[in-house]
């Protein structure tokens, strides 16, 4: 997702609210279907650098939707704390919609850190809530410490040349939130002397950018050269791993909450009208003050009718107005149950990325200028080619940054050899709704859709 909530984090500072992520599965018939796409869907591992991690870090992922026969592939990068699957319902949308394109959803290699093994047994919530499962240890992790953007745009690199297929395929790369920040940089980097959006045709960025596109959140950028000493102490003396969503208060280890949403999506999924399982186990000042069904739980915890924050908030609908056990009653541009189908998992690809490295936070921090700082070489960050950048541009905000996102991808367009740009705004939407919202009402697969098709034209 995104660089969401308190600070480009997918869900910081939420102190007082509920837990979760539930989901909503259909009949039999329907989970079958779901079951069957999923295998023309493959989640690929492709071999990388190495980053000094455990045993089988070296690696990233790519979920692959559409036909391997395609023409054109989009490569899409995930927010902070954002992973592959956040792609997968917009992916199915824009393959039906535009013939020639498939898409790469990209993983980080950060996921290989995350053990969902508790997934596939009888008993996911006693396996994680019980602490049965292995918790990666910031004390054992100094190799996160090295896993900024330059170990990020060198793996991407990896992936973008897979997608390319030895330079028979068109590759067009995009992102979600910082996410399309990441993009951003990509096309601006220097790999020994290539420009990266020479690797391209285009680029896509969905409610993220670079040059203050946040500005509109209120959420300051922290790159002073002061506050960068700062972070880059605390990453030396441990903190390697960004808590910014232990904010939640789901717990204080890095994938405390991450494991709660997936929890949630996967009984939601499972049972979406029985009665919350993880109701009972929710601290407290997090627990809903009625019965309420899985359906009803994610409801709670992601529409924006309920006070959450936009980055971390769809428009859905509300909980019914009475019953014993309250369900969900979907009357808004995402149903639930296509949050639910994300959120749940597979439980791989997930939507989480547990453990997001602090110094990644700081690089695209300091990226965020797009220009060759001092600060930025400082960092080993190699932004030489922003005014080089030819390639075109979709950009699409919602109401999340408040204009910021276009007027800040104006001024890349104006300071670069950019030939055109798609500017798209629904102000209707908040930050997730892109991802989840159903297609007839989605207004990122609505234009992006005809962006693409020229580009095949």
């Amino acid at each position: 997702m995104r660089r969401e909530p308190p600070r480009r984090a997918v869900l910081g500072g939420i102190v007082g609210g509920l837990a979760l992520t539930a989901a909503m599965a259909g009949p039999a018939s329907a989970a079958g279907r779901r079951d069957r796409a999923a295998a023309r869907e493959p989640y690929v591992p492709l071999a990388v650098g190495a980053g000094g991690g455990p045993a089988g870090a070296d690696r990233v992922h790519v979920l692959k939707v559409g036909p391997d026969s395609a023409h054109t592939a989009l490569v899409l990068v995930p927010g902070m704390f954002g992973a592959a699957n956040d792609f997968r319902l917009l992916a199915r949308d824009l393959v039906r919609a535009v013939p020639g394109v498939q898409v790469w959803a990209f993983d980080r290699r950060e996921e290989n850190l995350a053990d969902r093994s508790g997934f596939a047994t009888a008993d996911p919530d006693g396996y994680y809530l019980d602490g049965h499962y292995r918790s990666q240890d910031p004390a054992a992790s100094a190799f996160a410490a090295r896993w900024g953007l330059t170990r990020t745009l060198e793996d991407l690199r990896t992936v973008v040349r897979a997608a390319a297929h030895g330079g028979r395929r068109r590759v067009v790369l995009g992102g979600h939130s910082w996410g399309a920040t990441t993009a951003m940089t990509y096309a601006a980097w220097d790999f020994d002397g290539r420009p990266g959006h020479r690797d391209l045709t285009a680029l896509v960025l969905i409610d993220g950018g670079v040059r203050g596109a946040f500005e509109g959140t209120g959420q300051p950028v922290h790159n002073s050269p002061e506050e960068v000493r700062e972070r880059l102490a605390a990453i030396d003396r441990g903190a390697v791993f960004d808590l910014t969503l232990s904010g939640v208060g789901l717990g204080g280890r890095a994938e405390s909450t991450q494991i709660w949403y997936q929890l949630a999506g996967w009984y939601a999924h499972s049972d979406p009208d029985g009665r919350s399982v993880l109701q009972p186990r929710l601290p407290d000042a997090l627990r809903p003050p009625y019965p309420v069904t899985n359906a009803g739980l994610l409801g709670t915890l992601v529409d924006a009718g309920f006070g959450w924050p936009n980055d971390i908030s769809v428009h859905s609908g509300h909980l019914a107005d009475s019953g014993e056990v309250r369900g969900w009653v979907d009357t808004g541009i995402t149903p639930i149950s296509r949050v639910a189908a994300a959120y749940a998992g597979g439980p791989e690809p997930a939507v989480w990325e547990w453990y997001w490295p602090a110094r990644a936070s700081v690089d695209l921090d300091v990226a965020d200028p797009y220009a060759d700082t001092r600060l930025a070489r400082s960092l080993g960050l190699r932004l030489l080619h922003t005014a080089d950048l030819d390639v075109p541009l979709y950009v699409f905000q919602t109401s999340y940054a408040r204009g910021t996102i276009a007027s800040a991808a104006r001024e890349v367009v104006a300071a670069s050899r950019v030939p055109y740009a798609v500017y798209e705004t629904d102000s209707g939407m908040n930050h997730l709704d892109p991802l989840f919202a159903a297609a007839s009402h989605n207004t990122l697969t609505g234009t992006l859709a005809p962006f693409l098709a020229r580009l095949l034209a």
